[in-house]
């Protein structure tokens, strides 16, 4: 294998093995996974890993108004002036039936479509919050879905927002759904390529399908290569 300069390399390819693989059984929060051995392993569902968030409140300043979620309790719009709340507008109260409801409806994780897409990094698991303040507009009670998103480092509300008149979408970031395998980004395997320089004199048949571009001048080489 020759490079820019015309000098040849012989190299050696890694031999890759294929590794196992995991797949997700197709039921409500995935609380499974069959490995290739039909071995049961068990995992924890997003919710439970979601208990930690148990007790504890969040608050997201947009300009005149504050966002201030509570996991499993409750989303509040408010509008504070010396530390006291003047404004307020409940956007949505924990609503179990619903959640569960919704989560039935996704049971497909083979076939994933939105608001879960095939990218692990757009999937979420979501809580539904409903009955909250009167919507002048509508006439209907303010509701929220609450997307719990694997994002690192810290637990945090990330954004919110208005997807049609008094219907609103929270997004949470939550480290600790990123020890899901369904939150989980494929990373690339790197593999090395090893190369020597070969002798002047030593006859090397070209393959036109074959290409190496190198900027080093060292007599011998290594290349990374992603699988």
């Amino acid at each position: 294998m020759p490079n820019k300069d015309g000098k040849n390399f012989l190299c050696f390819l890694p031999k890759v093995e294929k590794t196992k693989t995991l797949k997700p059984v197709t039921q409500q929060n995935v609380s499974t996974m069959i490995v290739e051995s039909e071995k049961q392993v068990k995992l924890k569902t997003p919710d439970e890993l979601l208990e930690v968030l148990k007790d504890r409140c969040f608050i997201r300043q947009e300009g005149w108004w504050s966002y201030e979620f509570c996991y499993q309790n409750r989303l509040r719009q408010i509008h504070v002036e010396e530390d006291k709340v003047v404004q307020e507008f409940v956007l949505g109260v924990y609503d179990e039936e619903a959640t569960a409801a919704f989560n039935q409806n996704l049971s497909d994780i083979s076939a994933l479509k939105d608001p879960r897409s095939k990218d692990a990094s757009q999937r979420y698991h979501a809580h539904q919050y409903t009955n909250g303040t009167q919507c002048d507009l509508t006439n209907q009670p303010r509701e929220t879905e609450v997307r719990f998103v694997c994002s690192e480092p810290r637990a945090m509300i990330s954004s919110i927002t208005e997807l049609s008149t008094c219907k609103y979408a929270l997004t949470i970031q939550s480290p600790m759904l990123c020890k899901h395998p369904l939150f989980q980004e494929e990373r690339p395997v790197w593999h090395t390529i090893n190369c020597n320089v070969l002798a002047k004199d030593t006859k090397v048949e070209e393959d036109p399908h074959i290409t190496m571009i190198m900027d080093s001048e060292d007599q011998s080489c290594n290349f990374d290569s992603s699988q």
